[in-house]
């Protein structure tokens, strides 16, 4: 910073860092709550006030979200990250767990996509009473109901 310059301190308001990251202001809250965020200062009124580090730490939490990471994943990879000189060997563990969870969902996905398809190709497209898809459900609840 240059003498004489001035530093330009970002402070944001709940609603303010909530659109910045692209949030509702209660998913911010929730964040709190669950320790993902810590507890911002506040104003005399009580209002929350948020840095530029919190702000940071937000959209770090949102991106994990958005990459379909669980909650107790973020929290450690938030621990994870605070420490930059640690080997990342922990934090590609908690990636692959996580891209390996995603390819047997996307498998899971994949079979229920052949079955739906193959129960809708069976419909003869009359009354509801001769419906495979009904029946297909109604037959499912049975052996659930058996099995269970």
């Amino acid at each position: 910073v240059a003498v004489g310059s001035r530093v330009k301190i970002v402070i944001y308001s709940i609603g303010e860092l909530a659109a910045t990251a692209g949030i509702a202001a209660q998913t911010l809250r929730y964040y709190e709550q669950i320790g993902l965020m810590p507890e911002p200062p506040r104003t005399e009124g009580g209002q929350r006030r948020y840095d530029e580090g919190l702000a940071k730490r937000l959209l770090f939490v949102r991106r994990a979200r958005d990459l379909g990471f669980a909650v107790e994943d973020i929290r450690s990879l938030l621990e994870l990250a605070a420490r930059p000189e640690q080997s990342c060997a922990s934090v590609d563990l908690i990636a692959e767990t996580h891209l390996a969870a995603i390819d047997a969902k996307i498998k899971s996905l994949k079979a229920l996509r052949v079955e739906l398809s193959r129960t809708l190709k069976c419909c003869a497209k009359g009354r509801i009473s001769d419906c495979r898809v009904i029946d297909v459900l109604e037959t499912e609840k049975r052996r659930h109901v058996r099995n269970g």
